[in-house]
């Protein structure tokens, strides 16, 4: 069984929305990512990797996403050996200010542009690469919108 996790890579006035996890977090404590979280058993549902993602956002920074579009997906082992699939979505910021809502899984809020995540020396390779397919995705819509 895997676990399903996802992840919102939030666009907004030309920067990428990105926290450092909680100290306290069991998987990457204090490592910088993009807002998400575990899906949860709901037997019979639709949409629920959106709804989630949106539920996720509003609890861990406070803000209101909309037009979530698939990035990626890919998969991973946590520090206790749980396998993860992870979906990635770009999503428009809507409303709200981010801030660290939730101290037991969000330690700081930070908005980096594309040229600052790729010239990070400390963050990971996959949400470099994470980054890299939403920002494509993000200035094709806006060349398609235009």
């Amino acid at each position: 069984m895997f676990i399903v996790n996802v992840e919102g890579a939030i666009y907004h006035n030309e920067k990428w929305l990105l926290i450092r996890r909680s100290e306290k977090e069991e998987h990457a404590g204090g490592e910088l990512s993009l807002v998400g979280g575990q899906v949860d058993k709901e037997g019979v549902s639709s949409d629920i990797l959106e709804r989630t993602l949106i539920r996720e956002i509003e609890e861990e920074v406070g803000i209101e996403v909309t037009n979530l579009r698939y990035v990626n997906s890919s998969s991973f082992v946590t520090d206790a050996g749980e396998h993860v699939v992870d979906i990635v979505f770009l999503c428009d910021h809507q409303s709200g200010e981010a801030f660290a809502k939730s101290p037991d899984e969000v330690d700081e809020v930070l908005w980096m542009t594309t040229e600052q995540i790729m010239n990070h020396h400390d963050l990971p390779g996959y949400l470099k690469d994470n980054i890299k397919l939403a920002d494509r995705l993000a200035q094709y819509h806006a060349i398609v919108s235009f």
